[in-house]
Formats: C-alpha cells, structure tokens, sequence
C-alpha cells in the first residue's frame, strides 16, 4: 500500500504539468489518473483473488 501513496502525488503532479503545457491534453490526462488510481485501488483484492 506504501507504494500506491507514493505514486498518486507524482502522477498527479505530471498531469498538473501536462494540463498546464498542453490544455487540449485535459481529457485525455483525466481518463488516464483515473484508469491508474482505479488499477492501483483494486491491486491487492485483486492479487489476492487470484492465489
């Protein structure tokens, strides 16, 4: 779980940079954290699932 609260910050902090350099990127950008933080969420129901 250390690593999810590592991550949120610097993908959260690239797509502040992406939407600030290139605004036409913002849907895009949002999708993507989200799908991400989505993923990351669910990781370790998920890898208990499977074993």
């Amino acid at each position: 779980m250390d690593n999810v609260l590592v991550i949120q910050p610097l993908v959260a902090l690239i797509a502040g940079v992406l939407i600030l350099i290139m605004p036409r990127l913002l849907n895009y950008v949002v999708a993507l954290y989200l799908i991400l933080v989505g993923v990351l969420g669910l990781w370790p129901q998920l890898a208990t699932m499977g074993g």
